[in-house]
């Protein structure tokens, strides 16, 4: 829980700013891997685009702050359509 409060706090302005909603972020074990997961929507329909968009803009904050000492795969998907 903590982590994922660390780095909510670290993205949610600029996701906010970009006229996206932070729905949820979560820190996952699957599969042999860690997955940092945000889970995004907005008003009208979200697409592939829209998490990419949303993944280029947190990257950068993500790899200055580097809240996370593991190594982990950034995982940006939709509300609507879930994750994978």
């Amino acid at each position: 829980m903590e982590i994922e409060k660390t780095v909510e706090g670290l993205i949610k302005g600029v996701i906010e700013e970009n006229n996206y909603i932070l729905d949820s972020v979560s820190y996952l074990y699957e599969d042999g891997n860690n997955f940092l997961r945000v889970v995004i929507d907005k008003l009208g329909i979200i697409d592939i685009d829209d998490c990419v968009c949303v993944s280029k803009l947190i990257n950068p904050i993500l790899d200055r702050e580097d809240p996370i000492s593991d190594n982990y795969i950034l995982d940006v998907c939709s509300k609507e359509k879930g994750c994978d």
